[in-house]
């Protein structure tokens, strides 16, 4: 045997171990057996249709689940982050529509609203010392309240309102139809969210305070600001989510983010990512792949012909899941 071969015999098993050891190697194997099984038993699965589906169903949850890993990386937890995006949205259709600001401005503004709330969650969080759960509880119904003040019923978008829609619409090339350019604009924010969280300086801090908040202060770290900072961004990630469905949808919804399809799945992405509710562990490849495990399992299960309820029992048993993993894992 040479010694080029004796190398690679003895180099393989270190090859496997760090593969085996990788953070995103379990949701990945996850998302490969979750893909081959509906292969199997729905056949129109591997349709290029179908795919598309998909990727356009798991735009407005894939932004929303970047928030809500940065939160949980912090041992934190956000159940408004829905119930923002519902009322960001509706107030970006209401503001275009019914207020005739330049859609633009309205993007500003209803963005603007998510990034106020997710300050104010911080705020709460780290000034008054309450815990995420109760402070993201409570601003949960106070959007939940404001959505049914400003507007009970659906707000249309018309062409007057195009850039409001062009995130959410397909490109067609020849007789081909592409998927929506809001699919890109997901990608990019996950490359964005990954540099930051695995290259910088903040990022860092991120995984510090979450994996050991008394030992980063005295580090150096300023806690508050960190987590300050965190639940703002999660605020900004919630606004473009909202402007990613009413693109997608066409409508400012008063009854968006309030399905399982809203707090749930956001949060249900990050975990089966592999984002740790203990905090201080999590990856943006894990939670981009659980959120492919969530809109795969929703289109497998729809072109099997299972009904809603029992897909929202599915994701519930696979949150428990990987719950339970976590916490055997966090044991050890």
């Amino acid at each position: 045997m040479s010694s080029a071969q004796s190398a690679t015999v003895r180099t393989r098993p270190a090859f496997v171990s760090t593969l085996l050891a990788s953070p995103i190697f379990g949701p990945a194997a996850a998302l490969v057996l979750v893909s081959v099984f509906f292969a199997i038993t729905a056949p129109r699965f591997l349709s290029p249709g179908t795919f598309s589906l998909i990727l356009q169903q798991v735009m407005v949850v894939g932004v929303m689940a970047i928030g809500q890993t940065l939160i949980i990386v912090t041992t934190g937890i956000d159940l408004s982050c829905g119930m923002l995006m519902g009322l960001s949205g509706l107030l970006m259709a209401g503001f275009a529509v019914r207020g005739g600001l330049n859609p633009w401005l309205a993007m500003l503004l209803g963005i603007g609203v998510a990034v106020l709330f997710g300050f104010l969650n911080g705020a709460l969080v780290t000034g008054v010392g309450l815990p995420a759960f109760i402070v993201t509880l409570g601003t949960m119904n106070i959007a939940w309240a404001l959505k049914r003040i400003y507007s009970t019923s659906t707000i249309t978008l018309t062409d007057e309102q195009a850039p409001l829609l062009f995130l959410g619409t397909p490109i067609k090339v020849g007789g081909t139809e592409l998927p929506p350019p809001g699919i890109l604009l997901l990608l990019i924010l996950y490359v964005v969210a990954w540099f930051m969280m695995k290259y910088t300086a903040a990022g860092r801090s991120v995984y510090a305070v979450g994996d050991n908040i008394e030992a980063a202060r005295l580090a150096g770290i300023n806690t508050k600001r960190v987590l300050l900072a965190v639940y703002t961004v999660a605020g900004m990630a919630y606004g473009i989510a909202a402007l990613l469905q009413i693109a997608r949808t066409g409508v400012g919804d008063p009854n968006a983010g309030e399905s399982s399809n809203g707090n749930m799945d956001a949060i249900t992405a990050a975990v089966i990512g592999g984002t740790s509710l203990f905090g201080g562990r999590g990856s943006m490849a894990g939670t981009l792949i659980g959120v492919m495990i969530v809109g795969i399992l929703r289109a497998g299960l729809q072109l099997m012909g299972i009904p809603t309820t029992y897909q929202v029992l599915v994701t519930g048993v696979l949150v428990i899941a990987a719950v339970s993993v976590d916490q055997l894992t966090h044991r050890k």
